[in-house]
């Protein structure tokens, strides 16, 4: 029987207090479309950290050209958004609650708890860049921003940033697609501005093969990567019929495509403003343009900020859910802006938060790399399918095995984090192996595609037979066998 086309009500549902944490959605309230997706990732990916993270790539000493290529490469890995947003649809739940289907209700919590950190790392760093803005528009305005001043744009920025995610997933969507306009325009204008001032030829001599290799996956880790564990948060509100196809590309050309443009033009400005990629970037940046910008510019970063930010603190509410906190959703939204309220505000008076906040987000890949890959090898080998009402139980059920862990994903995450340390490189020293090809930042990194590599293929072969098995069972139980649980 063909299933009707859903109706968009996001009008309807949003603006108001979101209902669903990481319950089951019926099939009945999945109002979304492929197409709402497109508007929602493509709000949050225009934004100034995408501009940044293309002049923080030029830091690394690499060519105008060399840093086009590296940011095409890396930009790809936004299909592993695409892909880690397919299981959404026929699950009707979070990624943290599907992802109890590869490691147990039990050891999925870790998993979890990884991700929270990381969600809040992120949300913090967002703030910590809007107190920064602030900081510059005051200075701007002749006003200093003292201790006084500076705890209430902490205050305010907690305040504003709690409202959207507090609402939940419609408002988000409908938020960051109405926001996509002005962003545009924005980073039109900027564009204009920049040509002409572009000097390709500010280094002289091309990156290394290894410093090659790491611009490529730092680019990968800011883009791509960095999003797959949020994909399935926003796509469990579409029917569960919706056509992968549309869902991956929607999703992939709604981040790569803009991310691409702006880490490019982030790049160019870098040619010639001194320090753009640098910690102090966020108020390098302006210096690019005319006074006149200025202001406009440092006011739409903000909302961008704000914008993306959503997208974090709305996933770090349900991680916390997932973990086992009995909380309803937008309870856990006022817990991680209070915890977030306090790190900024540590950040904001202590000279060395900085430095922690950049080697917290360079360890990242340590854990998201290899997780990435066993989640969705797991999911291939289910057959592309969950059974809903068993992702819900978190004692018994197919799902539950030995005390509610599964131990070929806890090995395969442990072997792969373990492997991905090994040839990692970043600013507090490279691992052992990437070590043999060079010295701090001269070595070669190799984590994106040995945490892909060795979590993925190590998860398959421990667990191809049982998890097979368990395929059998899922589709016994879809079947309506309930004799088979």
């Amino acid at each position: 029987m063909m299933t009707a086309e859903p109706v968009d009500v996001a009008n309807e549902e949003a603006f108001r207090l979101e209902r669903h944490g990481i319950d089951h959605v019926p099939e009945g309230e999945r109002w979304a479309r492929p197409s709402s997706l497109f508007g929602m990732w493509s709000g949050a990916i225009v934004n100034f950290e995408t501009l940044v993270y293309g002049a923080v790539l030029m830091s690394f000493g690499v060519t105008f050209p060399q840093a086009v290529v590296i940011i095409v490469v890396g930009n790809l890995s936004y299909l592993l958004l695409g892909l880690t947003s397919l299981q959404g649809p026929g699950a009707g739940t979070t990624t943290f609650v599907i992802n109890r289907a590869a490691y147990g209700p039990n050891g999925g919590r870790l998993i979890a708890l990884f991700n929270w950190l990381t969600q809040v790392g992120f949300e913090t760093e967002g703030i910590f860049i809007i107190v920064l803005i602030g900081e510059a528009l005051a200075l701007k305005a002749g006003v200093h921003a003292g201790t006084g001043l500076k705890v209430l744009f902490i205050l305010g920025a907690a305040a504003i940033q709690l409202v959207l995610p507090l609402l939940g997933h419609a408002t988000i969507v409908k938020t960051l697609r109405v926001l996509l306009v002005p962003f545009v325009v924005l980073f039109v204008i900027m564009a204009v501005l920049t040509v002409g001032k572009v000097h390709v030829g500010s280094f002289s001599h091309g990156a290394s093969w290894q410093v090659f290799l790491q611009g490529v996956a730092f680019v990968i880790v800011t883009s791509g990567l960095g999003w797959t564990e949020n994909g399935n948060d926003y796509s469990r509100y579409l029917p569960p019929d919706t056509p992968k196809g549309k869902i991956v590309g929607y999703v992939a050309s709604a981040t790569a495509i803009p991310s691409i443009l702006l880490m490019v033009l982030g790049a160019a400005v870098a040619t010639y403003v001194p320090n753009a990629g640098a910690n102090s970037g966020v108020t390098n940046f302006p210096h690019a343009f005319s006074s006149w910008f200025v202001i406009p510019f440092f006011i739409v970063a903000i909302l961008q900020v704000f914008a993306i930010n959503s997208l974090d603190l709305y996933s770090s509410g349900v991680t916390l859910q997932a973990i086992g906190l009995r909380l309803k959703r937008w309870q856990t939204v006022i817990v991680d802006t209070v915890i977030c309220c306090g790190l900024t505000a540590y950040g904001v008076f202590d000279s060395s938060f900085n430095t922690l906040l950049t080697d917290f987000v360079d360890s990242v890949i340590i854990w998201i790399a290899p997780w990435t890959a066993i989640f969705l090898v797991d999911w291939a080998l289910r057959r592309f399918h969950y059974v809903p009402g068993e992702l819900q139980r978190t004692r018994d059920g197919i799902y539950w095995r030995n005390g509610g862990v599964h131990w070929p994903a806890i090995v395969a995450q442990v072997v792969g984090s373990f492997m991905t340390w090994t040839v990692l490189v970043a600013p507090y020293g490279s691992g052992w192996i990437s070590s043999l090809t060079g010295s701090g930042f001269g070595a070669a990194d190799f984590s994106v595609y040995m945490g892909l590599g060795v979590g993925g293929l190590t998860y398959l072969a421990l667990a191809w037979r049982s998890v097979r098995r368990e395929a059998d069972l899922q589709d016994r139980l879809l079947a309506g066998d309930r004799s088979a649980a």
